[in-house]
């Protein structure tokens, strides 16, 4: 790259000798430590500016131009905006520099709320992936987690209504109230009660002054499935019912009406309700936010999902991630306008 304005400024300098002096050149010489600014640092730049000012001095002695008022002056300014030059870019390195290090803390803060998920734990196999919004991050208002007891696998996958900071910070919050408790065995309703709660009482807390505060909730699934027996048990807190794959067959778990979003459960009259779902060796059951269905081309046809799974159900958990992620892609054209989230669970016995 270098050698473009080095071959500009030879260019420059020797159409400014060649040419009439009424034909004045030199004061393009600027361009060749502008190019190099935007692809080197400083002191390259530097150099380069500083071949330019030699150049247009050498042009103008040998021309016997050096003396004239006006090329004094045309050298003294390309003096100064190659100085400005410099200074600019080494500005814009300090920022970048001070950008990778904001980034290098954040992407540690988001692995460590938004952990990945293992690619076995107990009897299961797991394939995941996130999709957020927001350029450049891993983490926005979608969530994850999966915990064990003695012998029985819990996951959660979540949604939280809204976008940006309060997204993350409700995330955050279920997050580290399910890895609080869901290693405990406490039933399963128990558990998606205490999620509620600490929402709903961080939410009502009159210290949280933040914009969005206490309007916010969570839709969620929260699952258990025990290593020894062929079900999962599921509490749906106005999630997308997670979809069972079986021998290339394709069924939505949907059970019962929904209950209350996270954060919502105090308006309810009763509680949470568990139901259980057949979950055999070799099923696969997929978990998604409405990121991935309420995903639109550039037609505005959503996302078909449930069209999309029979026959895919080969190739493990983490290969029917892949390939659903690469087609959702397709389909909105590789511009996901929400986050999203994709979990995959299989059930496989120990040694198969």
């Amino acid at each position: 790259m270098v050698v473009i304005p080095l071959l500009a400024i030879v260019a420059i300098t020797l159409g400014d000798v060649l040419t009439p002096a009424s034909v004045r050149l030199s004061p393009l010489l600027i361009a060749a430590p502008a190019m190099t600014a935007s692809f080197a640092g400083p002191l390259l730049t530097a150099c380069v500016g500083g071949l330019a000012v030699v150049a247009q001095l050498s042009a103008n002695a040998s021309m016997g131009f050096l003396g004239r008022p006006g090329r004094l002056t045309e050298v003294i300014t390309l003096v100064l905006a190659s100085a400005l030059i410099v200074l600019f870019r080494a500005v814009l390195d300090r920022h970048r520099r001070e950008l990778n290090r904001v980034r290098a803390v954040a992407d540690v803060a988001q692995r460590v709320l938004l952990r990945p998920l293992p690619g076995r734990i107990g009897p299961l196999l797991i394939g995941s992936v996130y999709l957020a919004a927001e350029p450049e991050a891993e983490i926005g208002g979608d969530l994850y987690a999966v915990a064990r007891t003695s012998n029985t696998t819990r996951l959660i996958i979540g949604d939280v209504r809204g976008s940006g900071l309060t997204a993350v910070a409700d995330a955050s919050l279920v997050l580290g109230a399910f890895r609080a408790l869901a290693h405990w065995p406490v039933p399963l309703t128990d558990l998606v009660a205490y999620l509620d709660t600490t929402l709903s009482v961080e939410r009502t807390d009159p210290l949280d002054k933040a914009p969005g505060a206490g309007e916010s909730f969570v839709t969620a699934a929260v699952l258990e499935i025990p290593d020894d027996q062929p079900v999962v048990r599921l509490v749906n807190c106005g999630h997308p019912p997670p979809i069972l794959l079986r021998d290339s067959q394709v069924k939505e778990l949907a059970g019962p009406a929904p209950a209350l979003p996270l954060g919502l459960g105090h308006l309810a009259s009763d509680g949470y309700r568990a139901a259980d779902f057949p979950f055999g060796e070799g099923d696969q059951l997929l978990l998604y936010t409405d990121g991935v269905v309420e995903a639109r081309d550039a037609e505005g046809t959503f996302y078909p999902l449930a069209e999309r799974l029979p026959g895919w159900d080969v190739g493990g958990p983490q290969h029917l991630v892949d390939r659903l992620h690469r087609d959702l892609l397709s389909h909105i054209g590789g511009h996901q306008g929400d986050d999203a989230a994709l979990v995959v669970l299989e059930r496989h016995l120990a040694g198969r």
